[in-house]
């Protein structure tokens, strides 16, 4: 493992050195045109890597893989710059780091949006990572085959707390794409029981309380002789006796329990949608079906899988409260902010 760490660090190394180079001389960004040219190579400037940016050092790894035989071709023009040479140790790590790091990154990306549902999406995507995306492969090297197995030990035991499976099995139930696909087989009756305790105790109070008996008012009782008003006599129909009190039973919780253990089976027991629709306007069209499920599903799918929103308002608080504005009022950087958010 030290070996593999080792070997990782001295060819990140050469590439910052590389991209360095080639960012503070304008006469290497020439040659390096000049090159890709000659190689038919796209006209490409190499990146850099971003401490505060996921996947920016798969990015420059791959820029670097992508114009390797134009750099090689600049570097042996001029002596001084062969400590910049990869060697093909370097080579074969930077192939095992790229394949390895590459498929992550559209999945980060997708997890780190704002304006779709994304909680849900990560049972299945570790799904995916542990059986797919992430497997061991038949060409894969040694380096490759213990970088996916240091990223799947790391995501797995990340997200391996009960509170945090239970939030996403919540969230992946509750999501009309995949429901119980991605929830264990020893977990899904939990989350169906989960599912209904909180819908009866977010039921509304109206729903307990006994409805009013029905009244009828004499008309020739409303008035005394001297003209004052006085309170209306009730009398009770005969139905009304027929009617169940509180304490004669649990008669409306128990009909307020089956509509809602029906509400969930028929929930559960109808097909998924598509996977690339959009499982909020799907709640909001079915919200006449189930009305107590869609406002249970509001409350988790609207949860964001990563902190990426809050990293982005700060960065936009960051441009805005700048040394030249530092007197600004707090509520007029949450305006500012708001507004940059949403303009």
């Amino acid at each position: 493992m030290k070996n593999s760490d080792d070997k990782i660090s001295r060819a990140m190394g050469v590439c910052k050195r590389l991209v360095s180079s080639f960012s503070y001389s304008w006469k290497k960004k020439r040659e390096l045109e000049e090159a890709q040219k000659q190689l038919n190579l796209p006209q490409h400037a190499l990146k850099t890597e971003c401490p505060t940016r996921w996947g920016s050092r798969q990015a420059m790894v791959a820029r670097i893989l992508e114009q390797q035989k134009a750099i090689a071709q600049v570097l042996s023009n001029d002596r001084k710059q062969r400590h910049l040479y990869l060697s093909w140790q370097d080579i074969d790590v930077l192939e095992a780091v790229n394949k390895s790091l590459a498929p992550l990154v559209d999945f980060t990306d997708a997890l780190s949006g704002e304006k779709y549902v994304s909680i849900s999406l990560v049972k299945p995507t570790l799904h995916l990572f542990n059986n797919s995306v992430l497997k061991d492969q038949e060409d894969d090297t040694l380096l490759a085959k213990t970088i996916k197995h240091d990223i799947l030990g790391y995501l797995n035991e990340k997200y391996s707390g009960s509170e945090t499976q239970e939030l996403l099995d919540m969230a992946s139930a509750l999501d009309p794409r995949f429901k119980l696909k991605y929830v264990d087989e020893d977990q899904k009756e939990s989350i169906v029981s989960r599912v209904k305790l909180e819908l009866r105790d977010a039921r509304a109070p109206s729903a307990m309380v006994e409805a009013p008996s029905v009244t009828t008012v004499a008309p020739a009782d409303t008035e005394d002789a001297a003209g004052t008003d006085v309170p209306s006599k009730k009398r009770k129909l005969l139905a009304s006796f027929f009617k169940a009190t509180p304490d004669q039973g649990a008669g409306p919780h128990l009909q307020e329990d089956q509509v809602i253990s029906l509400e969930v089976q028929s929930y559960f027991q109808s097909e998924t949608i598509d996977a690339e629709k959009d499982p909020m306007i799907w709640w909001r069209d079915a919200k006449a079906i189930y009305p107590r499920l869609s406002k249970l599903a509001r409350k988790y799918l609207c949860i964001p899988a990563t902190s990426s929103s809050s990293e982005r308002v700060f960065s936009t608080s960051g441009n805005i409260v700048t040394c030249l504005r530092a007197s600004l009022k707090p509520d007029h950087v949450n305006r500012l902010v708001f507004l940059a958010k949403n303009l």
